[in-house]
């Protein structure tokens, strides 16, 4: 795009339309978003896909995902897209309501899709799993980060755990926890009735791993995804598999609701963009709350860890412009 057509500002949201739990795939010439829609897209397809140059500009490509059949899965979440030799793996999460979702993997030899499942539930041992978000390490090895459900501890609740993946569709079955609720702020629901018992629940969600400076950082959401207390921190290890700490707070450190602009900014992906920067991709309320949309601000690596000047609501520079 010529300087001159370059906007000389951006204002989230990017995208006007309700896209939940957005994932950015940088791939080819641009950038293709795939997000939580809430309904199938009018081909029968669920998850929506955007495409982009600027990650600003986002075309709607169609629905990717063709559904499962049978009563067990009417409800799929926050899907994440990895290219592996030549093929593009979609995993996902499928339920009914907030209820029995697993983790499953999809196919496709286009960004776009379709994906087809292959068939096969990475985590039959757990009766809830989602957010799948897989991780490619510098020496090639594959992991899958995502959320559980753990009925232990101080803090019962939904938090992270990661596994390696022997394939793109197959998993070790060595599951390690990642992190754990420690905060009061992580509280999803007081008196919640899970499996048969009544719990204080705690959420952790959305994990999203990156390499930078020889260590890696675990961004995660955690509270309750409709209320102000939503929100994005992150932990750091020195291996994908741990162990992780995490910086102490009072509240989440990266991303929290801005009073009267901004509700439950959350469930992030990390990508880089045409400037080079690191962004950070996730979705926000409006404060009347009528949809979760698409937002982005960039992230600044300190000494101390990322950082993110948001979440915004007033004009940025927007990527496609180098920072000086």
């Amino acid at each position: 795009m010529p300087d001159a057509a370059r906007p000389r500002t951006y204002t989230n949201p990017v995208y006007p339309h309700y896209f939940a739990d957005p994932f950015v795939l940088r791939h080819g010439d641009g950038y293709y978003a795939y997000g939580t829609s809430g309904r199938p897209h009018e081909s029968g397809r669920v998850f929506e896909v955007l495409h982009s140059r600027d990650l600003l500009h986002w075309t709607p490509l169609g629905g990717a995902l063709e559904p499962l059949g049978g009563e067990n899965a009417r409800d799929y979440w926050a899907p994440e897209v990895a290219f592996h030799a030549g093929e593009f793996y979609m995993y996902y999460s499928a339920g009914v309501g907030d209820k029995s979702h697993q983790l499953r993997v999809a196919v496709s030899g286009r960004p776009e899709g379709p994906f087809r499942d292959a068939g096969v539930i990475l985590t039959p041992e757990d009766p809830f799993t989602i957010d799948a978000s897989p991780f490619q390490d510098e020496d090639g090895e594959w992991y899958l980060y995502y959320a559980r459900d753990f009925l232990d501890g101080e803090r019962v609740g939904t938090a992270l755990a990661v596994d390696r993946l022997e394939g793109m569709t197959r998993l070790a079955g060595e599951p390690r926890t990642v992190l754990r609720a420690t905060a009061d702020w992580q509280i999803f629901r007081r008196s919640r009735e899970m499996y048969g018992a009544t719990y204080d629940w705690y959420t952790l969600e959305g994990p999203f791993v990156v390499r930078r400076g020889g260590r890696y950082y675990c961004f995660y959401s955690g509270g309750a995804w409709e209320e102000p207390n939503y929100g994005v921190s992150y932990a750091v290890a020195d291996h994908p598999l741990g162990p992780w700490t995490e910086p102490q707070a009072d509240g989440p450190t990266l991303l929290r609701s801005v009073p009267g602009q901004v509700v439950g900014p959350g469930h992030n992906s990390v990508v880089t963009g045409p400037d080079g920067r690191d962004y950070l991709v996730y979705h926000a309320w409006d404060p009347q709350k009528t949809a979760r949309r698409m937002c982005i601000d960039a992230i600044e690596w300190t000494p101390d860890g990322p950082r993110v000047d948001g979440p915004s609501f007033t004009p940025r520079p927007p990527p496609a412009l180098r920072q000086s």
